[in-house]
C-alpha cells in the first residue's frame, strides 16, 4: 500500500511540471509493483490474446497504429498536445489513441515503441514484451511507468 502512494505522489508531482508536456515518463522496478498493474494480473499478461502484438487493435500493420498515418504523425497538432517527458523535463516522445481502445507511444520521430490494449493498465513493447504500466494523471493525460529495458526504446 505504502508503494501506490508513493508511486501516486510520483506521478502528482510529474503531472504538475513542464506546462507543455502531459505525460510523464519514469523508471519503476516491476518486482515492487503492486499485482493489479505488473505483468501477473490477467488483465496485463503478454500472452493474452487481446495484448498481442499480432491483434488486429494492436498489431504495428494496422495504419490506425502507423507513426506515417496523419493522426499519429509528430505533424498533427493535437500530438503536440500529448508530449511525453522525463523528469530533468526533457521531450521524448508522444502518445496518441487509435479508435479501436490501444494507446500508442511513439518517439519524436514517428517511430511507434509501444502500445497499451484496450482494457489493460500495462505498455507492451512492439514485439509484445511488457514494458510497464500506465496511470491517469491529474489534470488528464497520463503518466508513463517503464521498466529500464524499455527506456531505451525512447
Amino acid at each position: 500500500m505504502r508503494l501506490i502512494h508513493k508511486l501516486l505522489a510520483l506521478i502528482l508531482t510529474f503531472a504538475a511540471t513542464p506546462a507543455l508536456a502531459d505525460a510523464p515518463l519514469f523508471l519503476l522496478d516491476q518486482t515492487r509493483l503492486p499485482f493489479d498493474l505488473g505483468p501477473g494480473a490477467p488483465q496485463n499478461q503478454p500472452a493474452r490474446p487481446s495484448n498481442s502484438p499480432y491483434a488486429a487493435a494492436n498489431s504495428a500493420a494496422s495504419p490506425a497504429n502507423s507513426g506515417t498515418s496523419f493522426a499519429n504523425s509528430p505533424r498533427n497538432t493535437q500530438n503536440e498536445k500529448r508530449v511525453i517527458f522525463t523528469a530533468d523535463g526533457s521531450a521524448v516522445g508522444y502518445y496518441a489513441p487509435n479508435g479501436a481502445g490501444t494507446l500508442n507511444l511513439f518517439t519524436l520521430t514517428g517511430k511507434r515503441v509501444a502500445y497499451r490494449p484496450r482494457g489493460s493498465k500495462s505498455l507492451f513493447s512492439s514485439d509484445g514484451r511488457w514494458c510497464g504500466t500506465v496511470a491517469d494523471a491529474s489534470g488528464g493525460g497520463f503518466a508513463f511507468g517503464i521498466i529500464r529495458a524499455c527506456a531505451g526504446l525512447f
